[in-house]
């Protein structure tokens, strides 16, 4: 209940109806009477269908709809709304170091700038929540072991085949993303491919899916879960991009031994 409750002071347009601070730059949410005279229909769709039940769906925890949510939002530029999900967020139990490795992981799959324009709205959670320093992750330490096997064929196989066109990219995958980004400990294996693939869903990478979800249901995303993901970015990414990535991830779904 306290869950729900979050959600209808928190979300989709109640920020600003909150008493909220906006942040500098960003227009606030819309209050729900603003959203009423332009849009009633879209303020009856959030009640009914968004807050009414999507977030209540038992496929996909709600700590996770928090995560798959924050990530769409920071992978498509879109802050108005989160400051809002973010305390949601952290009332769900995403620990605030692990939104600090997800806003940071984002950068290399979202973009640099995506990235620091969910600063602001992070800062301005954390500093309303008297997060600091001490419950962040460190800039660097004790990594989690590397699958070397995998990690050679992975890398072989790269380089074979944009070695000779851009060994840059080539050195960083190998260097930045696959040897050090995903062996940081603060965000579990698994969060870090539901981050991942929730934001190449929400941003139409579709070619990147296959591989990143195999790893995602290595890493331990289930079946029943990775439909839900779907699902629920269509209200969060759109209809179109959750289409386009139905029949990758069905693909490959169906090609995963049973």
């Amino acid at each position: 209940m306290r869950m729900l409750a979050t959600l209808l002071s928190l979300c989709l347009f109640a920020g600003a109806a909150a008493g909220q601070t906006s942040i500098a730059g960003v227009n606030p949410m819309p209050r729900p009477e603003d959203v009423r005279a332009v849009a009633p229909a879209l303020e009856g769709y959030a009640q009914k269908f968004v807050l009414g039940d999507l977030w209540k769906r038992p496929g996909l925890s709600r700590r996770d709809r928090s995560i798959v949510t924050v990530a769409a939002l920071i992978a498509r530029d879109q802050t108005v709304e989160l400051p809002s999900y973010l305390a949601l967020a952290l009332d769900t139990g995403v620990k605030p170091s692990e939104i600090s490795e997800i806003i940071t992981h984002l950068a290399f799959y979202t973009g640099w700038a995506n990235a620091m324009d969910a600063i602001p709205a992070a800062r301005q959670v954390f500093k309303s929540r008297n997060i600091g320093a001490d419950q962040l992750p460190a800039a660097s330490g004790p990594q989690l072991p590397l699958d070397e096997a995998a990690e050679k064929q992975r890398a072989t196989r790269v380089a074979e085949q944009f070695g000779q066109i851009t060994p840059s990219l080539v050195q960083y995958t190998t260097d930045v993303l696959f040897r050090d980004l995903w062996l940081r400990p603060a965000l579990a294996p698994r969060d870090r491919s539901l981050v991942t693939v929730s934001a190449l869903i929400a941003t139409g990478q579709v070619a990147q899916i296959p591989y990143h979800l195999n790893r995602a249901m290595d890493n331990g995303l289930t079946q029943e879960e990775a439909g839900e993901l779907l699902g629920h970015l269509a209200f969060y990414a759109g209809w179109p991009n959750a289409f386009s990535a139905a029949p990758v991830i069905k693909d490959v779904i169906e090609r995963r031994p049973r």
